[in-house]
């Protein structure tokens, strides 16, 4: 393989595996590799509950796309994927590691994200057909970007284009990784890696419906027949095995909340209702939404308070000269001022005053490495409201 030769070049091909037997004889062949390129196509643009519809592979030497549908779980791929002494290698690798941990029940023990590595380089282009280009030359065709990956038969075309997202990707890692080395990240790098691997799938939130944009213009009655037409929404979707937002859109939801509309005719109203649910379903939305009418007064859904804080004056001059710190060390570094260190970690700075840098390292978000480089500075600059408030400290 060549990974510096254009698109326009012979692309390496990859091969389709969809038998068992193939699967696993691409696998035995592979079992020496030290390194694996992953990636994963789901659907969540189009189904209601995901899944994984494709798994791309590439070692340095072959390279596969591996239809899951008809095979059974890949044993040998998960032995692979859980083996620390096995590199294995994402772009973006955060949505791939909750599916291959709910489908099969994988944790990767040993993550490379070319991603996250770009970030950390200060790259401001970092996905990966930009990336591609730029080191390679290698133009990635985007018409398949929102392409239903669970339909079958897949075209040869569409294969093509998954193929693409790990070809390149070792390629990609070496890049990478050797500027990670020569500015001195490579540690940043594997902190970051190391937090991936505890990546899961997100428990089912009952109280998802509040945030949605919008639900907070709702008065309380409004919310709780907005939370009833969302788990109608919700429950249709998973019948027809659709993503809720093809089946009707939260901002026809929150109209109809709003307007609370009593017969088949009033719901036609709201603008942007799906013609098809309306004929099909107009009698469940209008029980969802007498439903919410009937909720009693002491059961109406509310927000969650937000944590209090004792009121300080000075918190947003705190902030400030925390802010002044990390964008002056952000130029330093030539990286984004919101990779080094987001305003939420800051204000939990501000919040803790601490004395010592290593104080910081309390707060569960913040990183060894940005503790390295921003931590004696934002003590020092929190110095002045330290000892204004405990002056006997110091």
């Amino acid at each position: 393989m060549n990974p510096s030769a254009p698109r326009s070049a012979k692309a390496p091909s990859a091969q389709y595996l969809d038998t068992d037997a193939a699967v696993r004889a691409w696998l035995a062949a592979a079992k020496g590799a030290r390194r694996l390129a992953l990636d994963t196509e789901g659907a969540s643009f189009h189904r209601f509950v995901d899944r994984i519809y494709l798994l791309q592979l590439s070692t340095d030497n072959a390279h596969a796309v591996i239809d899951p549908l008809p095979i059974e779980s890949p044993a040998l791929l998960g032995a692979m994927i859980e083996d620390p002494a096995i590199e294995i290698v994402f772009h973006d690798a955060d949505y791939d590691l909750r599916l291959l941990h709910q489908d099969y029940g994988w944790n990767v023990r040993n993550v490379f994200d070319t991603r996250v590595a770009a970030q950390l380089l200060g790259i401001k282009a970092f996905g990966l057909a930009a990336l591609l280009e730029q080191y390679f030359g290698v133009k990635l065709d985007k018409k398949h970007q929102r392409a239903d990956w669970s339909m079958r038969p897949l075209t040869a075309d569409m294969l093509d284009y998954a193929a693409q997202d790990t070809i390149h990707l070792l390629g990609l890692r070496d890049e990478l990784h050797g500027q990670l080395v020569k500015k001195g990240r490579l540690a940043w790098a594997k902190e970051e890696f190391e937090r991936l691997e505890s990546v899961r799938w997100p428990a089912d939130d009952a109280n998802g419906f509040l945030k949605v944009k919008g639900a907070r213009d709702l008065t309380r009655r409004e919310l709780a027949v907005f939370r009833e037409l969302v788990q109608w929404r919700d429950g249709a979707a998973l019948k027809l095995d659709r993503a809720t937002f093809r089946v009707v859109s939260n901002e026809v939801l929150l109209e109809a909340a709003k307007a609370h509309p009593a017969s088949k005719e009033t719901l036609a109203n709201i603008k942007g209702m799906p013609r098809g649910i309306l004929e099909r379903s107009h009698a469940e939305i209008i029980e969802a939404i007498d439903r919410g009418l009937a909720v009693p007064e002491a059961a109406l859904p509310k927000f969650p308070k937000s944590a209090r804080w004792d009121r300080d004056p000075d918190f947003d001059h705190k902030v400030g000269a925390l802010k002044a710190v990390r964008d002056a060390a952000a130029a330093r570094l030539e990286l984004d001022p919101g990779v080094l260190c987001s305003r939420e970690r800051m204000e939990s700075v501000a919040r803790m005053l601490p004395a010592k840098a290593e104080q910081i390292l309390e707060i569960p978000e913040f990183r060894c490495w940005q503790v390295e480089e921003l931590g004696a500075d934002f003590v020092k600059a929190l110095e002045p409201w330290r000892k204004k408030e405990s002056p006997y400290l110091d």
